[in-house]
């Protein structure tokens, strides 16, 4: 699964290297196999964002993109497309990705984190269950991959967890706790991150037949 992320991440358009950051010997051994950069961090760290900004601390770059290793089915233009928020507005420090629901069960469903954004594109909340009445607007699956300006990465790590990140267990809500924003770029693919045994096999199937959504 890992080498199947990598591969793709390094497809993107604007990568310039892809870097496998664990703590895990087992994965770490499996990506140097494959022929892959790997990072081994410390095992403490609280989410995803702050195991990338002990690797990123040692980095020379000005974004950095969170791809996380579940994600095998991830489209290289998803990365591109997190990327081409920074192109597109100068103030933007933080990117991830939403692509519409369609499929109506996934609203209600827990493990599918919906986001709403305003009339800019930024986020106004993300959330596992939607604390709305009688919305009849859009409702957008979050997928979990973030760009970050290299700077503001590493303020992001300095942060302390805030109540409803560790409430929701979606790191991203650290940052709107703290008053930062958060572009959402809308994006035509998607992806399945795999959580359970059933995403798993689901994966498996698209896989074999060669689909990607």
């Amino acid at each position: 699964m890992i080498e199947h992320v990598y591969r793709r991440a390094a497809a993107a358009r604007g990568i310039e290297a892809v870097v496998v950051a664990t703590d895990d010997d087992r994965i770490a051994a499996a990506v140097t196999q494959f022929g892959g950069v790997v990072r081994m961090t410390e095992p403490s760290h609280r989410s995803g964002t702050d195991r990338i900004a002990e690797v990123a601390r040692a980095l020379r770059c000005d974004i950095v993109v969170n791809v996380q290793g579940d994600e095998p089915l991830i489209e290289p233009r998803m990365i591109t497309d997190a990327i081409e928020a920074f192109e597109h507005d100068p103030d933007v420090t933080m990117s991830t990705l939403r692509h519409r629901i369609t499929h109506a069960p996934d609203i209600d469903d827990p493990n599918v984190v919906k986001v709403l954004v305003d009339r800019r594109g930024d986020a106004l909340f993300f959330a596992r269950v939607l604390p709305l009445r009688e919305y009849d607007g859009p409702v957008y699956k979050h997928i979990g991959v973030y760009a970050y300006r290299r700077d503001f990465l590493l303020k992001v790590a300095a942060l302390a967890p805030t109540p409803l990140e560790m409430s929701e267990s979606l790191e991203q809500l650290r940052v709107l706790e703290h008053g930062h924003r958060i572009r959402v770029v809308e994006t035509q693919y998607d992806s399945i991150g795999v959580d359970t045994p059933e995403d798993l096999e689901r994966v498996r199937r698209q896989m074999a037949v060669g689909t990607s959504a």
